[in-house]
């Protein structure tokens, strides 16, 4: 596989320096809750169907946070980038919304609640897999007139059901200390996906998301929550000096 290329987006009061072998992705402390990121990808100026992966790939890295439960979310893995929307943190193609697709590391705040399915972990620490259709971006833009129903909580709860149908998701929390450097693993197969923790394997799932798949590594101070209770809530949040440290990266 040719060397990876990675691309920085970076907004106000976020920045990425370089470490050995690797980099830190930082968020600078800020008593208001402006949008803040700072993201490593190789997906950046492409079309969706241009992202660089396809199964077999394993991803390995080693990472670390400065405290753990950071304000927002961040990770690394695999995905298709779904929102399709520029932010305007470095150049981008402009894609259409799409249904998601991935294979990654997650760490969300107790603020976020990203599963569709009741049985899933929604935040905190996860390693997961999204597997969705490749639904027209024309038939996704019909059912938009249903947006309004997610600010009427029994129409929240019925339209999350509704998602759930068309969103396969797997995944697992892991408890660990995100202070500690931890090696990380993610190995994308046509028929499965598989997770290790310093060499331990923490999930195996026989879901497989559909490619193509472009790798990012992101720190932000978002968060998202759909429950099952349908109290959709989003925004972003203020931190303190917070980063995170990625290194020994390595696709395969």
């Amino acid at each position: 596989m040719a060397p990876l290329q990675l691309e920085r987006r970076v907004s106000a009061s976020a920045r990425i320096d370089e470490i050995e072998g690797g980099w830190r992705l930082n968020l600078e402390a800020s008593g208001d809750q402006t949008y803040r990121l700072a993201q490593l990808d190789d997906y950046g100026t492409l079309s969706r169907r241009a992202f660089p992966h396809k199964p077999p790939i394993r991803v390995s890295l080693k990472a670390r946070a400065s405290q753990n439960n950071l304000p927002g979310t961040w990770g690394f893995g695999l995905w298709n980038d779904p929102f399709g929307f520029s932010l305007g943190f470095g150049a981008t193609a402009k894609r259409l919304p799409a249904m998601p697709n991935a294979a990654w590391f997650f760490f969300a705040s107790p603020e976020n609640y990203l599963a569709f399915h009741d049985e899933l972990p929604g935040n905190g620490a996860i390693a997961s897999v999204y597997r969705s259709p490749h639904i027209p971006a024309a038939l996704i833009a019909f059912n938009l007139p249903l947006l309004p129903l997610l600010a009427w909580r029994p129409g929240a709860k019925w339209l999350r059901r509704r998602a759930a149908q068309f969103i396969r998701q797997d995944g697992k929390a892991l408890e660990l200390d995100q202070t500690n450097w931890h090696q990380y693993e993610i190995t994308w197969e046509t028929d499965g996906v598989s997770f290790l923790v310093d060499k331990l394997e923490i999930l195996k799932s026989k879901l497989s998301p559909l490619l193509p798949l472009g790798l990012v590594l992101w720190i932000d101070n978002q968060y998202a929550a759909w429950p099952p209770n349908g109290q959709v809530r989003y925004g972003t949040l203020s931190t303190p000096d917070c980063w995170v440290e990625i290194k020994d990266l390595q696709t395969d």
